[in-house]
């Protein structure tokens, strides 16, 4: 079995022939670090010993991937990332992404790799990532994540294609266009991390842009004898790839933040035209830009690359010479946008005058845009002065401001929100005006997770027991997962996957044991609750329930009780005040809790410090109750959810995001759903919502919020959790105390079917075998065919060492298709 295991996701995704390979590898470079430094190996030394051997496998797949590319000339996919970076796991987390956005696209990139798609994916190699979390006295307190102290043995730096981005100047009228001048430079460095497909040979690329200042930054200074001034001037420049921006759903609009927009953006452009012009140079070394859409799409992953639009126009016009018309029909072609937020504090808006600053040529484009974009308006709707207000991509309430999502949909031709709900409700309600002018620009495209990273590495006893009852086809169509409905009723399998569950929650236990110093009951139900810490995602709600039913074993301690081992975890942003609010009445609740004799083991509160994905992958694997308990019209789609529900654990939830078709998927009986659904919080929204009424009519409820304000769960400062409470009875947007009831009878169904191993386990196979449709596979195969104007292919390119004529027969066949 452990063979097996190393045969499905070694073998598969690093391209070996076996096993043996990598150790003579491994071993070779362990030697020489030892050589080199120490006689004593370090953890760290066998974990950059294997990864050095691992990259070392791929470099020949990586070049032989890039010559195929060359040969089949097929058309290329980016995949802008911008400021929510990729989040690649290793030994040392790669931080650079904020929540679930980043994680999704290192899953995208997975996928197109497995699915032999031409793809770039582009961000920022923030020196700083996500910033690392320590609880103290249960306050959160940000430390710097210095995830490359120790250098990233994955990467490799490309300075030969190091690139010029431009910032500030002005612009200048000349005979030939518009000429932006005076302008301060940076140098973007490129450093390319290899991205394997599954049993394809395909290694594909995702190059991640550092700031360098040139070596002529501030001469003036240094030629008037400031040599020292002009050294130190070097760290404005490169202060943008310092630091990634925390803050998640929310948007600050900071001069930096948007420096890092445009640099990443800049850069990339540059980096693809140059790609584009190696193959299609014309006549007098000309290069036609004709075919532009057909060889290049471009992804904008929410508004963060949306600088994209006018930088490419800015190309197009200024420097190679095309008129408007032309440059903003290939541009138009070029790119679409995906949008993951409905919350309005989080859609960015960037006032004119800053861009005015920072880029003056790219606020001209973006006005000429909105000119030619109003006129279209004021045609179809002349006496319609309010709908143009609307649509305008400029804001001119207080602070001129230019609306970068509406500037995503006026140049994409293609726009979609990332779960069936939310798709729905940008186009109803967000973008209401711009889908009834163009509705067959709006599509959905329900976001999914890679089954490789997310069940075969990080859940092995689960994958292989699969692939002994289907085989091992599932790792590349997850949809052969509905197979096991057949196994529902298997004795033997409903044991087998019960065992792997007691398992892995055995080993987790123990991982919280020595980490938190608190004794967990393994046969408690593992409630768990993590994700970014944020009022519309609701961990208030679950703290609520918690206070609750330790409330009812204080009342009753002989009463029957079904134990519950609640887990919380996730970051606040630094500057997210109730956010850490409510991570500190987490903490709070979980001393009084676990330090009370009377509740013993039947309850336990445990806060995980530090979420990240490598601790993501080890409480998923063990969770037994998944929370995804948003309030219903605010979570765009979620792929934690998806996470847990292929890892076995059974959902309590909300009808919003991904929980929709997932109830669809599984039937809804298969999840625990409550609370109110999209039409009822708006026909709240209209009546006025009272926390109150429900305050003054559920007994538990006033109980609790009375606990709370009393400053029963802290003594020392009564006070302490007044802004929380006076956001719950007085401007609570997402409405805690209205589902609070139906939640609670909610979670009274989960720990009756708790109670029944068998049934419960029944569940849990009914669910793994319903999450076929949330692999990031489908989801990237339907970008590529309803999106990009691509296929994907199931085409192996041949491996290093077969001649280069085989991937010239390959390239022919990929035409073919």
């Amino acid at each position: 079995m452990a063979e097996k295991r190393k045969q499905i996701s070694i073998r598969g995704i690093v391209g070996v022939e076996n096993v043996a390979e990598l150790k003579k590898g491994f071993n070779r470079h362990l030697h020489f670090t030892l050589v080199k430094d120490r006689n004593i190996a370090t953890p760290r030394d066998y974990y950059f010993a294997l990864a050095h051997t691992v990259r070392d496998h791929l470099v020949g797949r990586w070049i032989r991937t890039q010559q195929f590319y060359y040969e089949a000339d097929p058309k290329l996919r980016d995949l802008s990332q911008n400021i929510h970076k990729l989040a690649t796991s290793m030994e040392e987390d790669a931080g650079l992404g904020n929540g679930g956005l980043g994680r999704l696209a290192a899953c995208f990139l997975d996928s197109m790799a497995t699915l032999g798609l031409a793809a770039y994916g582009y961000g920022i190699r923030y020196e700083y990532g996500i910033f690392n979390q320590k609880i103290r006295d249960g306050w959160q307190v940000e430390e710097a994540d210095d995830w490359l102290r120790h250098g990233n043995p994955w990467e490799k730096a490309r300075p030969e294609y190091m690139l010029p981005v431009h910032f500030y100047g002005r612009v200048e009228e000349t005979k030939e266009g518009s000429k932006w001048v005076d302008t301060q430079v940076v140098l973007a460095m490129p450093y390319d991390t290899p991205i394997p497909g599954y049993m394809n040979n395909t290694v594909n690329t995702m190059r991640l842009w550092s700031a360098r200042a040139p070596n002529d930054f501030n001469l003036r200074d240094f030629n008037v004898g400031d040599y020292i001034q002009a050294v130190l001037d070097r760290n404005l420049a490169e202060n943008i790839s310092r630091v990634l921006y925390p803050n998640d759903n929310f948007f600050e609009g900071k001069e930096l933040r948007l420096k890092q927009e445009y640099f990443v953006v800049a850069a990339t452009l540059q980096d693809i035209i140059r790609r584009f012009k190696t193959t299609k140079k014309g006549t007098a070394g000309r290069t036609s830009f004709e075919s532009f859409p057909d060889k290049v799409a471009i992804q904008l992953n929410d508004t963060h690359p949306a600088m994209a639009i006018p930088e490419l126009m800015r190309i197009f016009v200024d420097i190679e010479k095309l008129d408007w018309d032309t440059a903003w029909d290939l541009t138009k072609r070029t790119f679409a946008y995906t949008n993951h937020t409905v919350l309005p504090e989080a859609l960015e808006r960037w006032p004119v005058e800053l861009l005015e600053t920072l880029l003056p040529r790219h606020l001209q484009i973006i006005y000429q845009i909105n000119q030619n974009h109003l006129d279209v308006i004021a045609a179809l709707f002349p006496e319609d002065m309010d709908k143009l207000r609307r649509m305008s991509l400029i804001e001119e309430d207080g602070c001129k401001r230019v609306n970068m999502a509406h500037l995503c949909i006026v140049g994409s031709h293609a726009v979609n929100g990332v779960a069936e709900i939310h798709s729905n409700i940008i186009k109803t309600d967000v973008f209401r005006d711009f889908s009834e002018l163009e509705p067959e620009k709006f599509q959905n495209k329900t976001n999914g997770i890679t089954p490789r990273r997310w069940l075969l590495l990080c859940n092995p006893g689960l994958a292989e027991l699969i692939a002994e009852v289907i085989g091992e086809d599932y790792v590349k169509e997850l949809s052969q997962l509905e197979k096991l409905n057949d196994f529902v009723d298997d004795a033997a399998f409903i044991r087998d996957v019960s065992k792997v569950k007691q398992d892995n929650k055995l080993k987790f236990a123990q991982f919280l044991e020595k980490e938190y110093k608190v004794k967990i009951n393994p046969s408690s139900i593992f409630d768990v609750h993590v994700k970014r810490i944020h009022e519309y995602k609701r961990q208030v709600l679950n703290c609520l329930h918690i206070i609750a039913m330790y409330n009812r074993i204080k009342k009753n301690p002989n009463a029957p009780f079904v134990p519950r081992t609640m887990i919380i975890g996730g970051k606040a942003a630094p500057g997210y005040h109730m956010a850490k609010m409510i991570i500190k009445l987490i903490t709070s609740v979980a001393d009084v809790v676990n330090n009370d004799p009377v509740v013993g083991d039947k309850l336990k509160v445990i806060f995980l410090e530090n979420y990240r994905v490598s601790l993501a992958e080890k409480v998923i694997p063990a969770t037994d109750l998944s929370e995804q308990i948003s309030t219903a019209g605010t979570e765009a789609s979620g792929t934690g959810n998806m996470k847990f529900m292929l890892n076995g654990a059974l959902t309590i939830g909300t009808m919003d995001g991904a929980n929709v078709e997932m109830a669809e998927e599984a039937g809804e009986e298969n999840l625990f759903i409550f609370g109110m659904r999209v039409e009822d919080v708006a026909a709240m929204d209209k009546k006025g919502y009272d926390a109150m009424v429900y305050y003054n009519s559920i007994p538990e409820l006033k109980q609790v919020m009375d606990q709370i304000k009393s400053g029963f769960f802290s003594p020392k400062n009564p006070e302490l959790f007044k802004d929380l409470t006076e956001m719950l009875f007085k401007y609570d947007r997402f409405k805690v105390f209205a589902d609070f009831e139906e939640y609670m009878k909610a979670q009274a169904r989960v720990s009756k079917l708790y109670q029944n191993p068998k049934e419960w386990t029944k569940m849990v196979i009914k669910n793994i075998a319903a999450t076929g449709k949330f692999s990031s596979d489908r989801t990237i195969t339907e970008y590529a065919t309803e999106v990009w104007g691509v296929e994907p292919t199931d085409l192996k390119i041949p491996a290093p060492n077969e001649p280069r004529e085989a991937i010239e027969e390959t390239a022919r066949a990929l035409k073919k298709m």
